[in-house]
């Protein structure tokens, strides 16, 4: 004796995976751009550091380097660590909607496939 397929729970099902899947993949692609931004910050950091005072330094301005006092270079490594920090407690906050949001895919994919057992073992 077969069991009846319930298209719409069919349906629903291959839409909640689908959707586990999408988010899944966002979710890598942010851990990717936070370990990307973390190397960079660190780097910042390194040449921000090791820069004595007396040093002279060129910053890049489009396909030039201008000669520049090394306390405004700081400066404007230490902005930009910032900046590397903001945006990557943006996507951390992005990783942590996602994750949410796929644990309830997957809750609701669990409670369809719940339901479909109580069903299932009522009509039998």
């Amino acid at each position: 004796m077969s069991i009846p397929v319930d298209l719409e729970l069919k349906k629903a099902f291959g839409e909640l995976q689908l959707k586990m899947q999408s988010t899944k993949k966002k979710i890598h692609v942010i851990d990717s751009q936070i370990e990307v931004l973390k190397k960079v910050m660190r780097h910042v950091e390194v040449q921000s550091d090791t820069l004595p005072a007396d040093t002279k330094a060129y910053e890049s301005v489009g396909r030039m380097f201008l000669l520049t006092d090394i306390e405004e270079i700081k400066s404007n490594l230490e902005t930009k660590v910032t900046q590397l920090s903001t945006r990557i407690s943006e996507l951390e906050e992005s990783k942590q909607y996602l994750e949410k949001n796929l644990k309830e895919s997957q809750d609701n994919i669990r409670e369809m496939v719940q339901q479909r057992k109580v069903q299932s073992e009522k009509t039998t």
